[in-house]
């Protein structure tokens, strides 16, 4: 997370929020050396989490058939 004067912010606004948008990383905008304004990365809101993570993870086990393990629920 950067760090960044306001005055500093002012001169470079424009190409800092490009950089935001390329490295998803915020900046805190500060103003006489404290914290005074977040520049966050625009994300948009989603429905629902299910299906979230659709065609981005793989299994290459067989996660259906049978193990051929036995085991014993009763304790």
């Amino acid at each position: 997370m950067q760090t960044i004067k306001a005055s500093e912010f002012k001169a470079k606004c424009l190409h800092l929020m490009d950089l935001v948008n390329k490295t998803n990383e915020e900046i805190i905008i500060t103003k006489n050396g404290k914290p005074v304004s977040r520049l966050v990365p625009y994300r948009t809101q989603v429905d629902s989490l299910f299906g979230l993570h659709k065609n981005k993870l793989k299994s290459h086990d067989d996660l259906v058939s049978p193990t051929g393990e036995d085991w014993n629920v009763e304790q």
